[in-house]
C-alpha cells in the first residue's frame, strides 16, 4: 500500500520531499490497513461469537441498540463516510452483549461497502450468524462523495434501512423499531 500511495502522490505531481509529505505513504497505508479495511480481518460470525441464553420470557422480544457511530469507505471513490446506525433483532435462543452489535457493525463497515449494502449485511448477519428470528439495521450517514465532489451537496444526509426475517414481514415489529429509533 505504501508503494501505491507513493506512486499516486508522484502521479499527482507532488514533491515527496516536501516536509508534510515525507511520511505520508506510511501514514496513509497504516490508516487504511488499521482503520478503514481492518474489517476484512474478521468475520461477522466472529463478532457475534460470544452469546448467552435468552433471558426467561425474552424469546421473540425486540432488542434495539441505537445511536452507534461508525465510519466506512465507499468502494466507488474510496472516500469515507460516517454516520449513525440503529440495530435491532428478535432473539430465538441466544442473545449477545450490546457491545457485540457495535463490533458487528465495525466488522462490516471497515470494508469498502456501499451504505445500502452495509445495512443489508448487518441485518442478514444477525439472522444468519446469531440465529435471530429477525433483524433490522437503519443507517443515517454523511457521504463524502455526495458532499465534497460531484453535486457538492454539503448538507445532504443519506438513509438506508434493511429488514430480515420476521422484521421483514411483521409490520408491527417494524413500527416498534421505527418508534424507538425515531425519524
Amino acid at each position: 500500500m505504501q508503494a501505491a500511495v507513493k506512486a499516486f502522490l508522484e502521479a499527482a505531481g507532488l514533491d515527496l520531499a516536501e516536509p508534510n509529505l515525507l511520511q505520508t505513504p506510511e501514514r496513509v497505508a497504516a490508516a487504511w490497513a488499521d482503520e478503514f479495511l481492518d474489517g476484512y480481518a474478521r468475520t461477522p460470525a466472529e463478532a457475534l461469537a460470544d452469546t448467552y441464553p435468552v433471558p426467561a420470557g425474552g424469546r421473540g422480544e425486540l432488542v434495539v441498540v441505537s445511536g452507534i457511530e461508525f465510519h466506512s469507505a465507499c468502494p466507488h471513490h474510496l472516500l469515507p463516510y460516517r454516520g449513525v446506525a440503529h440495530l435491532a433483532y428478535v432473539p430465538a435462543d441466544r442473545v449477545v452483549g450490546f457491545g457485540r452489535l457495535s463490533t458487528l457493525l465495525d466488522t462490516l463497515a471497515h470494508r469498502l461497502v456501499l451504505q445500502e449494502d452495509l445495512a443489508r449485511q448487518v441485518a442478514e448477519s444477525l439472522v444468519r450468524d446469531l440465529g435471530a428470528l429477525g433483524a433490522a439495521c437503519a443507517i443515517r450517514a454523511e457521504q463524502s462523495c455526495l458532499r465534497d465532489r460531484g453535486e457538492e451537496q454539503r448538507r445532504a444526509t443519506t438513509y438506508s434501512e434493511s429488514f430480515a426475517g420476521v422484521l421483514a414481514t411483521d409490520a408491527e415489529l417494524r413500527a416498534r423499531f421505527s418508534r424507538v429509533v425515531g425519524p
